[in-house]
């Protein structure tokens, strides 16, 4: 996958995604330290970092199945959220290669018996495998890829 050095770069490779699978999908962007959600400390109507840079963030909702959210940070990692599990701390480049994963039939729910629990495992290039304990009941879709 290539290198995605900007929140815009990735947001462009997730418009290419939508349509290689069919899937609607809505973007808001929030540019500014006023206006990102990691930024509450730059202060009332300071619009850049630091070093004078406008940080970007932006919010991806996917149409389809399973229900996929996405808030790419400008700092290089995202949030995903599948049918309402989220999936903390995910690495911008590795976003695309998770949401095929996803798409692809790739993923599953791993069940541990005891104590009971589930967990949603996303493969991910490089033998990595992004493991999120589901807290709540599983969806149909996720209760489809019980393993």
């Amino acid at each position: 996958m290539d290198h995605l050095p900007t929140t815009e770069a990735a947001v462009t490779a997730l418009h290419h995604l939508a349509a290689e699978y069919r899937l609607a999908i809505e973007v808001t962007h929030d540019i500014g330290a006023d206006q990102t959600s990691r930024r509450s400390a730059a202060g009332v109507g300071v619009t850049t970092d630091p070093d004078g840079t406008l940080p970007h963030e932006a919010y991806v909702e996917l149409g389809g199945r399973p229900h996929v959210e996405v808030r790419l940070f400008p700092d290089d990692d995202a949030l995903i959220t599948v049918d309402g599990v989220e999936c903390p701390d995910v690495a911008r480049n590795d976003v695309p290669a998770f949401l095929r994963a996803l798409y692809e039939g790739h993923a599953w729910v791993k069940v541990r018996r005891f104590p009971p629990s589930h967990f949603l495992m996303v493969p991910l290039p490089g033998d990595r495998v992004h493991k999120e304990f589901i807290p709540v009941g599983l969806s149909p879709w996720l209760s489809g890829r019980r393993q």
